[in-house]
């Protein structure tokens, strides 16, 4: 397999030597009922999370690092099994199937929503790193993107992730994202069945660089609601201290929160703002 499925363009045998830690065969980590996403797709049951070993951009600070970097290397699944796994997923209420950090496994996954449509919408939850030539042969299969929006520094971009184009590659897959999903549509119950919702985690002492990634939220997507993430957590090469960034080793602190807060409602941005309080190991799943 000469991989070129994400914006590395790596171009390997998908050994397990590839950046995204992956080999050929489609690998889960966990594949259970989620209450930790925004309202609208976690609702009272659940969302139907479906977690994939390893991942295109790999942040030094991951919340899910052990998945993201092969020291977890999940479950080999087939597409049928895959697929059978949706479904028991919707039997136990989900709202959603929701495909989490699923990029380097696209094929895979298209083959299993294309074996069967599962029977509820499906998340694509995404680091926003995206090739759009991958995104589009998910067309017609996804009805919901919930990207990352992570990066407006190319410099902090590389230091944190190795992806110094992420910024200009983010903007060009979540333009995908909206031509296909559109802005979102919601259900009599307010859950969410069709649409684009961006996210951004607020990183501990680097506020310049939320509020310019809000000011091109504004400026790229309007009529797309964002979700302002408060959870950081010092997680993965975090824990010990990455050199250059000692103030990774930390929470973000209530006046760094707000003071990203009023530049989303001073921009006149609509979506959810999280409590600092969801954050901590008590909130990061088990996985397999």
């Amino acid at each position: 397999m000469n991989c070129k499925l994400c914006p590395r363009m790596c171009g390997r045998e998908r050994d397990g030597g590839a950046p995204c830690h992956s080999g050929e065969e489609m690998r889960i980590a966990r594949a259970a009922l989620h209450f930790w996403e925004e309202p609208p797709i976690s609702g009272k049951n659940g969302s139907g999370a479906v977690f994939f070993a390893g991942c295109p951009l790999g942040c030094r600070y991951c919340q899910n690092y052990d998945i993201s970097r092969g020291i977890t290397p999940g479950r080999a699944v087939t597409p049928e099994e895959l697929s059978g796994i949706f479904f028991d997923l919707a039997a136990q209420g989900a709202h959603n199937i929701n495909l989490v950090t699923a990029t380097q496994f696209v094929p895979g996954v298209r083959r299993a929503l294309l074996y069967r449509k599962p029977p509820v919408p499906v998340v694509y939850n995404t680091s926003g790193y995206e090739r759009r030539e991958t995104l589009r042969a998910l067309e017609g299969l996804v009805d919901i993107y919930l990207p990352d929006f992570k990066y407006a520094e190319g410099g902090l971009a590389k230091d944190l992730s190795g992806a110094w184009d992420y910024p200009e590659t983010a903007i060009k897959a979540i333009h995908e994202m909206v031509r296909q999903a559109g802005p979102p549509e919601y259900d009599e119950n307010g859950m969410m069945k069709r649409g684009v919702l961006i996210r951004h985690l607020i990183l501990p002492g680097h506020t310049k660089n939320s509020i310019a990634v809000l000011e091109l939220i504004a400026r790229e997507f309007p009529g797309i609601p964002v979700s302002l993430m408060a959870q950081y957590t010092p997680w993965g090469q975090a824990r010990d201290g990455i050199p250059g960034y000692p103030e990774l080793s930390r929470g973000i602190t209530k006046r760094e929160l707000l003071k990203v807060q009023d530049a989303l409602f001073e921009l006149g941005l609509e979506g959810f703002v999280q409590s600092r309080k969801a954050r901590g190991a008590q909130f990061i799943p088990e996985f397999q």
